[in-house]
């Protein structure tokens, strides 16, 4: 489920992207959805601020992502797929929900509403990245969900104030890493002097069983794209294998 296309105000385009790259290589079939609603409001993205006099459509816009196969979200029916999932990027906080405006007290799109309690009510897990799983919390009370950490540590996670909002929501925040390196091949010397390991990462996705929504940090933290691009994928392996297929 697409909400525009661009990090500001649409879908964040590399986490799309490695989402669809991962469910291709699961051997998954894939139908891209969006709201036909007008976008809240359209981000030049070279300067990072609104353009005041422009306005767009969230379902075309998506369309760019879709390379043209979409639908409107209105057509998105639990008994057609056996998962749901949402990428991240600002849309999400201001077309799919007002979260971006409203905290707390957001309201989600009614579309968006209706497709998240009816995969959940199937039983059908739903999976969700980056600032995505506030959409979650506020629907479904009491989920699980992770969007990194709680403390921006620096500015390596800049968005870390989404954690106390989701509690506030009803839901139950996770802390998570994008990636944790952890050494392996650990080798002493005869003396004990010198020691040789390697860093392996292994890479994070949030799994709450019970409600079936798996979510991972994303872009909210501060890191290399490579290690967005595979925790999204544990992400997508989750939600995959929750559909029992």
């Amino acid at each position: 489920v697409l909400s525009g296309c661009g990090v500001y105000d649409g879908t964040e385009i590399h986490e799309a992207s490695a989402i669809l790259v991962h469910l291709s290589r699961g051997g998954a079939e894939v139908q891209m959805y969006a709201p036909d609603v007008p976008q809240m409001h359209v981000i030049d993205h070279s300067k990072g601020q609104p353009a005041d006099a422009e306005s767009r459509n969230v379902l075309v816009e998506s369309a760019r992502i879709a390379r043209g196969k979409i639908a409107s979200l209105a057509k998105l029916t639990t008994a057609d797929h056996d998962a749901v999932i949402f990428p991240g990027g600002f849309g999400a906080a201001k077309n799919l929900s007002t979260f971006a405006v409203d905290g707390k007290d957001c309201k989600v799109n009614k579309e968006v509403e209706r497709v998240l309690k009816d995969f959940h009510k199937a039983g059908k897990p739903i999976g969700l990245c980056c600032i995505s799983p506030v959409l979650a919390a506020k629907v479904l009370s009491g989920a699980e969900v992770t969007v990194g950490h709680e403390e921006e540590e620096g500015g390596k996670w800049p968005y870390a104030g989404t954690a106390g909002a989701i509690k506030e929501l009803g839901g139950k925040h996770c802390v998570k890493e994008v990636t944790i390196s952890f050494p392996v091949n650990f080798h002493a010397e005869k003396h004990g002097t010198l020691a040789a390991f390697s860093l392996t990462p292994f890479y994070e996705a949030h799994v709450d069983t019970k409600n079936k929504v798996v979510t991972t940090p994303a872009f909210m933290c501060e890191t290399a794209l490579h290690h967005i691009f595979d925790g999204i994928g544990a992400m997508v392996k989750n939600v995959l294998k929750l559909t029992g297929k």
